[in-house]
């Protein structure tokens, strides 16, 4: 049966990367059909809205997106695309791998780290923002939830039995935020009690920091609030090469959304330098949930491999060569 998958290219580079990532699914004879829709700056031009209904309509009908970075024009009137779209269909789970690659600038070996983040309330929830008349006191609430907690921390514990993973690691503030970061911490400590073959341990968000540089492998699972997640998972591509590297999967009980979670580079758009890795791999990503693990596996080590011989690579991975000529030389090791 057909899937149909909705692909938003997306701003600055994300055009080139999208195309590279398609030539890269097209060699691995899956029955996919692409449904292209727009977003964005781009959307903002032709339609006069960033993330026109259109679009929405087309993601809730096929339930699986594929989309490159979105830039948000800076000023007064306009939110978050990424944020409407994962409020709008309660992409409640941002799934953040970080994986290291021989070859790449990272600076470890044998990191592999998935963070975990709640991605519908918490500081991102935006509610109750206001600003005195002479722009001297800003407040904004934070929300968070127990159903969204439980919804959150049970996704972890499920993703790591699933994946043979061993360790969860909750992160909190709770030391000082005591009542929404010390609401998370207690359903976290609840629910690892229904899952006793995981080793789960807490950990103040401060000291999560400073324990990724100087030991990750310590760290295997990583689940945590909007905001915590929103720097942890930053930090964690950080330690094996930059956003370059880092795919990421926003996930609902309807509907799946899997992305670059780099920026749109608007410094180097039209140049057909940038390195699409990010968008590949969250390409795999999405195939693996879509239930083709073993050809997600394949792009995965086909990726491994050209960093490895250090073939046509880009200029941020050390070599000088198109995005084109990498995704040749991907497509070679399929």
């Amino acid at each position: 049966m057909t899937q149909k998958i909705t692909i938003i290219k997306g701003d600055g580079i994300g055009p080139e990367i999208m195309d590279a990532t398609i030539k890269i699914l097209d060699q691995m004879d899956l029955d996919f059909e692409y449904d292209f829709k727009d977003a964005g700056l781009e959307a903002l031009e032709k339609h006069g809205d960033l993330l026109p209904q259109d679009t929405l309509d087309a993601i809730k009908a096929n339930k699986i997106c594929l989309k490159g970075p979105l830039t948000t024009p800076v000023g007064k009137g306009f939110s978050s695309i990424n944020v409407a779209l994962r409020r709008h269909f309660n992409l409640f789970a941002n799934v953040r791998p970080v994986v290291t690659f021989e070859g790449t600038k990272s600076m470890y070996e044998n990191i592999d780290i998935l963070t975990i983040r709640e991605n519908t309330e918490g500081a991102y929830l935006s509610e109750g923002q206001t600003i005195n008349a002479d722009r001297t006191i800003a407040e904004s609430k934070i929300v968070v939830t127990r159903e969204a907690s439980e919804n959150i921390v049970r996704y972890a514990f499920e993703i790591a039995k699933k994946a043979g993973r061993k360790k969860v690691t909750a992160v909190h503030k709770a030391n000082i935020m005591k009542t929404t970061s010390g609401l998370f911490l207690e359903v976290a400590q609840e629910m690892a009690k229904e899952y006793p073959e995981i080793e789960f341990n807490t950990l103040i968000v401060d000291n999560t920091c400073m324990q990724l540089v100087m030991n990750p492998s310590q760290f295997d699972v990583i689940v945590t609030t909007n905001l915590f997640g929103d720097i942890i998972s930053d930090l964690c591509a950080g330690l094996v090469g930059g956003l370059g590297m880092a795919p990421g999967a926003n996930i609902g009980s309807d509907v799946a959304m899997f992305e670059a979670v780099h920026g749109s580079a608007p410094d180097i758009a039209g140049m057909k330098i940038a390195n699409p890795t990010a968008l590949i791999l969250a390409a795999a990503m999405m195939i693996e949930h879509l239930g083709y693990v073993a050809e997600a596996n394949r792009i995965r080590l086909a990726i491994r491999k050209t960093l490895l011989d250090k073939d046509r690579l880009t200029g941020d991975l050390g070599g000088s060569a198109y995005t084109a000529d990498f995704t040749d030389a991907v497509i070679s090791r399929l």
